[in-house]
């Protein structure tokens, strides 16, 4: 009889190996769900963006330069930016614009 009690006592002592590491389940998915994820998705509408760009569409680049699209290519655009002045920067280098500016408005 004592050795039984003994031997419950040991058991319910001992940490079940799945609470153990709860803490650390939980942290890795609000990390998921708050970091990761958004991440992810904010790199799939870049890259549909940047597929998306047509001829006469006016973008910003990541440096803040002003342009209006005069010719896309595979991996780089042609901007004019006024006055004649056209640049060829990589379809890497125009920013995602939220205030509608890329959006030929």
């Amino acid at each position: 009889m004592k050795m039984l009690i003994v031997l419950l006592q040991a058991a319910q002592g001992e940490p079940n190996a799945f609470m153990q590491f709860l803490p650390l389940i939980l942290i890795l998915v609000v990390f998921y769900f708050f970091f990761i994820r958004p991440q992810q998705k904010r790199a799939k509408e870049q890259k549909k963006f940047r597929e998306a760009l047509q001829k006469g569409q006016k973008v910003v680049t990541i440096g803040g330069i002003h342009g209006k699209i005069a010719e896309v290519k595979d991996t780089t655009v042609i901007l004019d930016v006024g006055n004649g002045v056209k640049l060829t920067v990589e379809k890497s280098a125009i920013a995602m614009d939220t205030q509608g500016i890329g959006q030929g408005k």
